[in-house]
């Protein structure tokens, strides 16, 4: 029987920092809810640990072995093209660190749930009472990368790149997930470009589909493999993304004349 809600979780060389009881109680807390475990050509003892979560709980977690390390784009695609495979009515990704915590987890699937929108995104806002827990560097560099990825998009969107994403199964994903990715550190944007863009049988996503959940806790884990000179790359491939989404959109108007 199909689970109602597939959340991926994209894991290279994790071992370490798995937090196995924290996994297992995100797979056991919801009613239609599993986990999809992503094996991206690990090196270390990353698929063992994987099998010994979907050994603990079968019914509730899978995981999908990729043959050789191909980026965490890519395990996110995979994964969540596995999860539309299966019947699901609801997929998205979520980082192996749980920098995202388990609670925050689940409200966002609630929310989702309870949601008419195509997109739930978390979003890491920083306010009073919260516990946004982020590096200051990283915090003012991803504030001026997501202005401009508002722009590129069309889009009042506040935090792109947060590893939180919940998709409702449509034909709009399916389109969007059809080929891989083409940019490595920024697919988030790049996926929400295709959804926005449209495709084959598939009308271009309104900005009324979406929605972002500010998040109540979020913290920075050490290990996270992405470096501030990653930065430069992603805003070229921003620009790139930008010019593509709006030729796009623009011949799609122009064929409807």
């Amino acid at each position: 029987m199909p689970q109602e809600v597939v959340l991926v979780v994209p894991c290279y060389n994790e071992a370490a920092r798995l937090d196995r009881a924290e996994l297992l109680r995100l797979a056991r807390a919801r009613d239609g809810l599993a986990l999809l475990l992503v094996d991206d050509g690990s090196t270390d003892a990353t698929a063992a640990a994987l099998e010994e979560l979907r050994r603990a709980e079968p019914a509730r977690i899978s995981v999908l072995s990729l043959a050789r390390n191909s980026g965490k784009a890519e395990a996110v695609r995979a994964g969540l093209r596995a999860a539309l495979a299966s019947g699901a009515a609801f997929t998205g990704y979520a980082d192996a660190d749980l920098s995202t915590p388990v609670d925050e987890l689940l409200r966002l699937v609630d929310v989702a749930a309870a949601s008419s929108r195509d997109a739930v995104m978390g979003s890491r806002v920083r306010l009073l009472g919260w516990r946004i827990e982020r590096r200051a560097h990283r915090h003012y560099l991803g504030r001026v990368f997501a202005t401009f990825a508002s722009l590129a998009l069309g889009l009042p969107v506040y935090d792109t790149q947060c590893g939180a994403k919940l998709f409702r199964a449509t034909p709009a994903l399916a389109a969007a997930l059809e080929a891989p990715f083409r940019t490595r550190w920024i697919f988030d944007v790049e996926l929400l470009a295709r959804l926005r863009a449209g495709g084959p049988g598939a009308p271009p996503l309104a900005a009324e589909a979406f929605e972002e959940v500010p998040l109540r806790a979020w913290r920075d884990v050490g290990g996270s493999k992405l470096r501030p000179g990653a930065m430069l790359a992603a805003g070229l491939q921003l620009l790139v993304l930008a010019l593509r989404l709006r030729l796009r959109l623009r011949l799609r108007l122009g064929s409807r004349r």
